[in-house]
């Protein structure tokens, strides 16, 4: 199979410090990716993700930066540039705005937030890299949500934004190809929130398929995929244990 070799590049990952960026930052590294770690506010988080990556014999950098603040963006990018040495195997955007908004609380801000964090920053940081991506022929990867193909009824800027976000990842992989391709993951329920009680798992276990919930890492081997297989772009995963179906 077609294969691009991720042992020995640089990667970024976007909102890493816990949760699904974590996870991805762990795979990426034992793929052999030297990676770098950003978070917004979580430091301790992804000072501990870049420390596995240590351990598991790759560089690290931890990157902070508020996303959202389009000179922050532009001002890590270029760090990025500088640590990668111009040449960005893979960028992954897992940083997200997830924000439950009930039908009668919906207003301009709650749209605001969703759309600035999940489309606008994934749109510029991949613009902002785009010479380092076509330097080492890497790709592109953004974390989106089976919610940006069936919307949930309290999370509509959330869900909606996600759906723009797949609709730009299939317009920057026609915009970018062939040097750079740019795909995406949608999960589906794969971390409960930590305050959710028993009833509320058994009732989403119910209604998926394959009747569990899912995992981080499972998440993070559809990154993977995604990044090695070289005849792959324009296209979404779903990570959902086939609730999308139903």
């Amino acid at each position: 199979m077609p294969k691009q070799e991720l042992r020995g590049g640089w990667a970024l990952v976007t909102g890493a410090g816990a949760r699904v960026g974590a996870a991805i930052v762990d795979e990426l590294a034992h793929a052999g990716c030297h990676v770098m770690v950003h978070h917004c506010a979580n430091e301790s988080g992804a000072r501990d993700v870049a420390e596995r990556v240590r351990f598991a014999g790759r560089k690290s950098v931890v990157l902070q930066a508020d996303l959202c603040d389009r000179e922050a963006l532009r001002s890590m990018a270029c760090r990025v540039i500088d640590v990668a040495g111009g040449s960005l195997t893979l960028l992954v955007h897992s940083a997200a705005c997830f924000e439950r908004v009930e039908p009668s609380g919906l207003d301009s801000d709650s749209w605001d937030r969703a759309m600035a964090l999940n489309v606008t920053a994934p749109y510029l940081l991949t613009l902002a890299l785009v010479e380092a991506l076509k330097k080492a022929r890497g790709s592109v990867v953004a974390i989106s949500c089976v919610s940006a193909i069936k919307p949930w009824r309290n999370y509509v800027p959330y869900a909606t934004s996600k759906a723009a976000l797949w609709h730009t990842v299939k317009g920057l992989a026609l915009a970018l190809a062939p040097d750079v391709r740019v795909n995406a993951v949608a999960p589906g329920v794969v971390m409960l929130p930590n305050d959710a009680d028993p009833g509320t798992e058994q009732q989403l276990v119910r209604r998926i398929p394959l009747r569990r919930i899912g995992e981080p890492g499972d998440v993070a081997r559809a990154v993977r995929f995604l990044a090695e297989n070289d005849y792959v772009t324009g296209q979404m995963i779903a990570v959902d244990g086939g609730r999308i179906l139903e």
